[in-house]
């Protein structure tokens, strides 16, 4: 039996935030596992845990301040296990390469599999490939298609910046991950914490049980309704899934050049009427 420690990786090595570590220098648990430890009888985490919001902002910092001039962006997410020449990759690098070429960054979470394949595609159609990466207890290197990159020590602050920095999501096949992202999204937009962006799911094969899941257990409980489903667009064609942001996308854009001018429409009449005209 391997007497190798599981939180030291070899090759690239360990990434806690911006700092990377090797051997012997690797911890044994995750920040996301501190700071979530109770401790047991200890009142250490009363003097520790303020130093940790310190750090908790200073990733918010960091993120908002490297994306903030991101511009218009999508992000995509998917399975970091889907093999190179497995058809969900070729997906991923249709899909990154239609929306760079439709002028949006792409947002990944930076490892590989269709992380890396979405990066791939917008960097080889010359757009902007973004990868969002996250301390893990097993080795996930930044993926080499990434051209802006940002590590994170706490899942919540990495899908704070996936959020806000996009206007629509594209998902594919996945695991645990994928699933937390994609109803993290639907959630957002469901409560309208977030504008109403499109969220579409690639693969009908894959999505299918799921789907129908929520439209027979789910929805029949009452748990959600019926036209919450309207929120999750499931096509088979990359380039399908690429229209389908596109179009929702300048839906939204009308939708809100509207609201800006009737806006300043009743600014303007609202002062004609205080002016006596």
């Amino acid at each position: 039996m391997s007497t190798e420690h599981p939180l030291r990786p070899h090759g690239n090595g360990y990434r806690k935030g911006p700092v990377l570590l090797r051997g012997g220098q690797v911890p044994t648990t995750t920040t996301d596992q501190r700071l979530l430890a109770r401790g047991g009888g200890e009142v250490d985490w009363v003097h520790g845990d303020p130093w940790r919001v310190m750090r908790i902002q200073s990733e918010f910092v960091e993120g908002f301040g490297a994306l903030a001039e991101v511009g218009s962006a999508v992000s995509v997410f998917g399975s970091a296990r889907t093999a190179r020449d497995a058809p969900e990759y070729a997906w991923g690098v249709a899909v990154g390469r239609g929306l760079a070429e439709a002028g949006y960054a792409v947002i990944t979470g930076g490892g590989p599999g269709v992380m890396e394949a979405a990066n791939r595609g917008a960097h080889e159609a010359g757009g902007l490939s973004i990868g969002l990466g996250i301390e893990l207890p097993f080795e996930q290197r930044m993926n080499d298609y990434v051209e802006l990159g940002v590590n994170f020590r706490y899942f919540f602050a990495r899908k704070t910046c996936f959020v806000k920095y996009s206007q629509g999501f594209v998902v594919l096949p996945g695991g645990f991950g994928t699933f937390d992202e994609l109803f993290e999204s639907a959630t957002l937009v469901q409560t309208h914490k977030v504008t109403e962006f499109p969220i579409v799911l690639l693969g009908t094969d894959y999505w299918r049980g799921l789907l129908d899941w929520l439209r027979t257990t789910v929805v029949d409980r009452g748990n959600i309704n019926p036209i919450d489903l309207d929120l999750l667009q499931v096509v088979d064609d990359p380039e399908e899934a690429v229209s389908l942001v596109l179009e929702r996308s300048a839906e939204l854009a009308a939708e809100e050049d509207a609201a800006v001018a009737e806006y300043a429409a009743a600014e303007l009449d609202a002062q004609q009427h205080s002016n006596g005209w």
